[in-house]
């Protein structure tokens, strides 16, 4: 197969490389993640991502609290400036329950003060599901008025929940679609808000492939995407993790190539923080995986029903 890992994003004029990095690993949220990563730690990793062929990094005004951002800045800062072509994309966030318009306004401010940069070529609109839908409008349309007024460079939506996403999808206006847990190895429910997407030229996105670990580290866990998974994609993930092995890989390097090597798909983030997981990214991303194997792991893809269901609970 013949990669092409610089790819255009949708119709934004932006290019990123097949895999970002996920910038929410290096906040500092042991309560999320169960581990800590240290302000050095954090810097030393951005470091190494600049210095790799990784050409963008995807973080939020929320990840603990302003912490990943400010640390992508201290990064920038001692680099001597972004590498060329480099992306930061960034997401607005509520604070303290207000989505308002202002919050939006005040989150993008928020954002350049500590990246310490003027201009944010991607700004997301980032998990709107967890509120009203109607109360919503106000910050939809302040984010689409900053990029009328070049003050962010084009506006994305980013979440979990399909069906709330479609309904801001018709809205118009979003020009990259970023939705995590909803395309990996065991579950296709993002198949048709992608579909979608595509078909109106908007860029999609696909995050958090692993599901929360259990794709990049099978023994023992139970959980995806942080919930308890049914029997059914518990013993998928047994089967895949042993064709793996049969065939000399692992399920972590099968996971992220479901996704990067998805031609529909402009980007996949992956979360890391530690500069090792640049190298071994970029080891899965090269990996020479047989199609008997691809064939197999796409044979063993749990019922759809399952992921309506988990929907809807």
């Amino acid at each position: 197969m013949t990669h092409n890992w610089l790819r255009p994003l949708g119709s934004t004029g932006l290019t990123v490389s097949a895999v970002g990095a996920g910038g929410s690993g290096i906040a500092g949220m042991p309560a999320v993640f169960g581990y800590d990563v240290t302000a050095q730690e954090a810097v030393d990793l951005v470091l190494r991502v600049f210095d790799s062929p990784l050409t963008w990094i995807d973080t939020s005004n929320g990840y603990g609290d302003g912490s990943s951002e400010t640390r992508i800045g201290q990064a920038i800062r001692e680099y001597g400036g972004l590498p060329e072509g480099f992306l930061v994309v960034t997401k607005v966030d509520a604070k303290d329950g207000d989505y308002s318009g202002a919050r939006v306004r005040a989150s993008v401010a928020e954002s350049k003060e500590r990246l310490g940069l003027d201009e944010l070529p991607l700004v997301h609109l980032h998990d709107p599901e967890a509120h009203d839908f109607e109360s919503m409008r106000d910050a939809v349309d302040t984010l689409m008025q900053l990029r009328a007024d070049g003050e962010i460079g084009h506006v994305g939506l980013a979440g979990g929940d399909t069906r709330e996403l479609s309904r801001y999808l018709d809205l118009g206006g979003f020009e990259v679609l970023l939705v995590h847990n909803r395309w990996s190895l065991v579950d296709h429910s993002a198949d048709g808000i992608f579909q979608r997407a595509r078909a109106e030229g908007i860029a999609v996105v696909n995050a958090a492939v692993y599901g929360g670990g259990i794709l990049a580290n099978p023994s023992g866990a139970t959980k995806y995407a942080y919930r308890e998974a049914p029997a059914a994609v518990l013993q998928a993930v047994a089967e895949m993790d042993k064709a793996c092995q049969e065939y000399g890989t692992d399920l972590a390097t099968a996971a992220l190539r479901h996704s990067i090597d998805d031609p529909g798909i402009a980007g996949t983030v992956v979360g890391i923080s530690k500069p090792a997981r640049v190298d071994a990214l970029l080891a899965a991303r090269d990996a020479d995986l047989p199609e008997e194997l691809l064939n197999r792991l796409g044979s063993l893809l749990p019922d759809r029903q399952y992921w309506v269901e988990k929907e809807t609970t």
